[in-house]
């Protein structure tokens, strides 16, 4: 009669030294997929604070552009821009100038600041008035 002899501990093929090294290993990698991750959501909350800036700039420099006050182009440029966003207005005799420009803080602060902002050119519309057509 045969007899096997065999022992329960550890798997076939695994040494004992090797247990616990997935641990280890998950260990590292688990920091590094933490940061990734924060990173590509800043980006895409950087990408969308840019667009709102972009926008904003365009709403302002539209409204501006069609003779409304400053104070609605402002308003308007506020609603459309980030929380906390700097809106500048350059009335010329040519053309109008506006900039938005945000502060987007990624990964709860624990990466820098980003700094975005958005232009937009615009040329004032000629008026009835100065037209010399009649209203």
């Amino acid at each position: 009669m045969s007899e096997l002899v065999g022992s329960s501990r550890g798997s076939p093929g695994r040494r004992p030294r090797d247990r616990g090294s997935v641990t280890a290993e998950a260990a590292l990698v688990l920091p590094v997929l933490v940061l990734l991750l924060a990173v590509g959501v800043g980006t895409v909350a950087a990408v969308a604070a840019q667009l709102r800036c972009i926008d904003a700039a365009r709403e302002a420099a539209r409204a501006a552009a069609r003779g409304e006050s400053m104070e609605t182009a402002v308003e308007l440029a506020v609603r459309a821009a980030p929380a906390g966003a700097d809106i500048a207005i350059s009335l010329g005799a040519e053309r109008i100038d506006v900039t938005v420009t945000a502060e987007v803080v990624i990964g709860g602060g624990l990466l820098p600041a980003v700094t975005v902002h958005g232009t937009a050119i615009a040329l004032p519309e000629p008026t009835a008035a100065s037209s010399g057509r009649d209203p």
